[in-house]
């Protein structure tokens, strides 16, 4: 079996360049969908591969050719979807017809098999928290379909080469599926360092700049209601209270940009965190009431964290604010608030799900950046604040949304046990 070694390698490096090659066109990501065009190339590149691994087989026994072209349709029916899964199937399937041969049609049922499995289990698949486990049941349930064909059509093959490929073929996936998971957690590690980066940039600037601008401010505070008090001008008494909002608005956004900027100080307790989800949402009721929107508050056990009260507060209010305001005032609408455990042990999920405007793709990888925002009079910088505190808990905040659909936020934080 050692003849065998030389096309398993080739096979596995076909994929594995597969793989890191798309990751470079479009970084793998749990946070964006991929676009048609992204779904097209995902496709392209799998059906590629899958031929390479065609051209070079790990073995020919009469007219049967093995190889691993079976892992490109999977993992792109897994990662990517029916489209990009049909798209590859399809490419491949018309290749090994055009090839020919006595098993034509044997080659080309374990191709569609590899399809059919992937879009069955893709859903899954996805949700499923540990994706190693999972891929290990997609690929089970592949291998049982597949010898049975095998056995019941290819009578000439042996158990040595069954025991090599089929190990070969497991590892082989289980190592993709792995690959794909760090790639992702690589991917999102970058776009947090990036982001964290910018958060720096402004915290700088905003330490250099604001102690510098208050002062004038002040000064300009105390002219305008001096001069307020002493003048019989009506059309000045008229417009001081404007310039007097518009001054405090300045000093607000100074003071948000000090909060981006300071680090936060934390006074740590035991935190619960459904009575900060009541208060929050108490608080907000009579701001949605107005705009005409609901909120729907939904909890699911108890859960603490070790953190700052009023900084989760803050978070917390600033998305459900965001959330309300996102929603056309005139035809209304509802806000969903849901705890839950979170996928991994120890953590708790917050999602937050309104149906508002939504964002595009370009807003939403923009959402939280530096004086980024969708609203006519707003400054991004409660969506900055809500970041830096919720990364500050060493928690996590993704955002999903399509346009005219509405906005998902989702916010996963450590927890504790609560001991007296």
């Amino acid at each position: 079996m050692l003849y065998l070694i030389k096309p398993l390698i080739v096979n596995i490096t076909i994929i594995f360049s597969l793989l890191f090659n798309v990751n470079l066109f479009f970084p793998f990501s749990k946070r964006k969908p991929l676009t048609f065009r992204q779904m097209t190339i995902f496709g392209l590149f799998s059906s590629f591969s899958a031929m390479l691994c065609m051209l070079y087989p790990i073995e020919t026994l009469e007219d049967t050719h093995f190889d691993f072209r079976m892992i490109p349709i999977l993992i792109v029916t897994l990662y990517g979807g029916w489209y990009p899964g049909v798209l590859c199937a399809s490419i491949v399937v018309s290749l090994r017809f055009f090839i020919g041969g006595e098993y034509v049609y044997v080659g080309i049922a374990v191709s569609v098999l590899a399809l059919v499995v992937g879009l069955l289990l893709r859903s899954v698949f996805l949700r499923s928290a540990n994706k190693i486990l999972y891929g290990m049941i997609v690929i089970s349930f592949y291998y049982l379909v597949y010898i049975f064909i095998l056995y019941s059509t290819v009578s000439f093959l042996n158990l040595n080469f069954y025991i090599v490929y089929f190990l070969s073929f497991g590892i082989t996936f289980i190592a993709l599926v792995y690959t794909v998971e760090r790639l992702i957690i690589a991917n999102q590690q970058f776009d947090e360092t990036l982001y964290l980066d910018k958060l720096s940039t402004v915290g700088q600037m905003a330490a250099a700049f604001a102690h510098e601008i208050r002062n004038p401010i002040t000064t300009v505070r105390g002219f305008i209601q001096f001069i307020n008090s002493n003048t019989k001008d009506e059309s000045l008494k008229q417009f001081a209270p404007l310039i007097l909002d518009e001054l405090d608005r300045t000093n607000k956004i100074i003071t948000n940009y000090l909060t981006v900027a300071k680090p936060t100080d934390f006074t740590l307790s035991y935190v619960d965190i459904n009575k900060v989800l009541k208060d929050s949402v108490e608080l907000l009721r009579p701001f949605g009431s107005y705009r005409n929107v609901s909120i729907d508050l939904e909890l699911a056990g108890e859960h603490y964290i070790f953190s700052d009260e009023q900084h989760l507060k803050q978070a917390i209010m600033n998305i459900i604010k965001n959330g309300i305001e996102a929603i056309d005032e005139e035809q209304g609408g509802l806000l969903k608030i849901k705890k839950m455990p979170g996928e991994n042990r120890g953590t708790v999920q917050l999602t937050f799900i309104d149906n508002g405007i939504g964002m595009s793709e370009d807003q939403l990888a923009k959402i939280g950046l530096p004086y980024y925002t969708t609203k006519s009079r707003g400054t991004g910088l409660g969506s900055m604040i809500t970041n830096r505190l919720i990364h500050e808990m060493k928690g996590k905040i993704q955002y999903e949304s399509k346009e005219h659909i509405g906005t998902r936020v989702s916010v996963t934080l450590p927890t504790v046990r609560k001991t007296t």
